[in-house]
C-alpha cells in the first residue's frame, strides 16, 4: 500500500457521510468555518495501526499549542464499509476524552462510509487501501492529511508520531498563517518541509533573511544608543 502525494487536489465537499449520531453530513460542513482540519482515513476496529495513528494525532492536538475547535478542526472517517456509527461513537467519545475534550465539542468528528464516499476522499488525497484476503484486515499506510480551510490537500504527515513543530507548523501553513502567531509565520519563511526526510527543515534563504533582519534590528539599537549617550554629553549640567 501507498500513499500518493496530491498537493492543492480539492476534496469532493459533495461527498455524503454518517456520522457518529447516525445522521448523513456532507463533507462540505466541516470546512464551513474556514478552518485548517486534519484528516485521518482509518478503520475503527483496526488491531493496532489506526489506533496507534489517532493516539499520535491526539498528542499533538493535544500539545501543539493551537486550540482544536477555535484554530483547527480534525475528521476521522471509517473506510471500511462494515462500520457502524455506534463504533464511530464509542472511538470518538474515547479520544476526545484523551484530550480532555467532551463528546459534543465538535472539535473532532467521527464519520463512517456511506455508498463508497470513504472511496472517494481516499482517491482524492492519493490513499491506497485494500482488505488482506488472509487477515480480514486493511492494510495502508500511516499517514494524516492537513487540509485548507476550503478543502484542498495542504501537508501529508507520516507515521504514528507527529512531532509538535510540524503538527504545528502544517496547520500555520494550511491556514495561510491566519491561525497561530506572528512567531509562527516568522518560522515559516526559515523553515521548509523537507519530502525526503518528511519534517520541516532550516530553509536557507530564509535563515538568511531572519539574520539580516536582525542584524538591521542589532545596528538600529546600537545607533539609538549612540544617539542617546551623545545627547545625554550633551546636556547641560545643572
Amino acid at each position: 500500500m501507498r500513499v500518493d502525494e496530491q498537493l492543492g487536489a480539492q476534496l469532493p465537499l459533495d461527498a455524503t457521510f454518517t456520522d457518529s449520531a447516525g445522521q448523513p453530513v456532507r463533507l462540505g460542513s466541516v470546512f464551513a468555518q474556514g478552518k485548517p482540519v486534519v484528516l485521518a482515513l482509518v478503520y475503527y476496529d483496526c488491531p493496532m495501526l489506526c489506533g496507534l495513528i489517532m493516539s499520535g494525532m491526539a498528542r499533538a492536538m493535544r500539545e501543539n499549542g493551537l486550540v482544536l475547535g477555535r484554530d483547527f478542526t480534525a475528521l476521522s472517517i471509517s473506510f471500511a464499509p462494515e462500520e457502524k456509527p455506534a463504533l464511530a461513537r464509542e472511538r470518538q467519545r474515547g479520544y476526545l476524552q484523551s484530550i480532555g475534550l467532551t463528546e459534543d465539542s465538535g472539535g473532532w468528528r467521527f464519520w463512517v462510509d456511506r455508498a463508497g464516499a470513504a472511496r472517494r476522499v481516499a482517491d482524492a488525497v492519493g490513499f491506497h487501501y485494500a482488505k488482506d484476503g488472509a487477515t480480514g484486515e486493511w492494510a495502508h499506510m500511516a499517514s494524516i492529511f492537513v487540509l485548507t480551510p476550503d478543502g484542498k490537500v495542504s501537508r501529508y504527515l507520516y507515521g504514528i508520531e507527529f512531532p509538535e513543530k510540524d503538527f504545528r507548523l502544517s496547520l500555520v501553513e494550511a491556514a495561510g498563517g491566519r491561525v497561530g502567531t506572528s512567531f509562527d509565520k516568522l518560522i515559516l519563511t526559515c523553515f521548509r518541509y523537507d519530502p525526503a526526510s518528511r519534517k520541516y527543515q532550516p530553509f536557507a534563504f530564509g535563515m538568511l533573511r531572519l539574520g539580516g533582519v536582525a542584524a538591521l534590528l542589532a545596528l538600529g539599537g546600537l545607533i539609538a544608543g549612540l544617539v542617546w549617550r551623545e545627547r545625554r554629553k550633551a546636556r547641560p549640567t545643572a
